[in-house]
């Protein structure tokens, strides 16, 4: 028989998974967007930036498959896991969200999810 400590113990615990679930589900519905800021060349490494646009430019590199983009001369990269198969037409409009890294001295926009890639009518 479990004392009565215990028992406080278990149900704190067991209140605290249920808030974490609900956490989770609740974001998982709002999404990234009230959290990102537009992107700006200041924007730290780090933080979550969104950048609408139209695509200038779509490479697909050689070895891994990765994809990146030029949107309004910022460089985004799209790993292949993420990109799977879908193309990028030079043109198209987009809002991307995405965390910003420095490559090789260049700021760029790391994209993390496929849900993160969002056409514009």
């Amino acid at each position: 028989m479990l004392g009565r400590q215990e028992r406080v113990a278990i149900l704190l615990l067991c209140g605290v998974a249920l808030a974490v679930i609900a956490a989770q589900l609740v974001l998982g519905y709002v999404g990234k967007e009230p959290f990102a800021s537009p992107y700006t060349p200041q924007s730290a490494d780090g933080s979550l930036v969104r950048l609408d646009g139209a695509i200038d430019q779509a490479t697909v590199i050689k070895n891994g498959g990765h994809v990146i983009l030029s949107v309004r001369n910022v460089s985004v990269f799209i790993p292949a896991t993420v990109a799977g198969d879908r193309s990028f037409a030079r043109g198209t409009k987009v809002t991307l969200y995405g965390t910003v890294q420095t490559y090789e001295g260049k700021k760029e926009i790391v994209i993390g999810s496929a849900e993160d890639i969002r056409q514009i009518p």
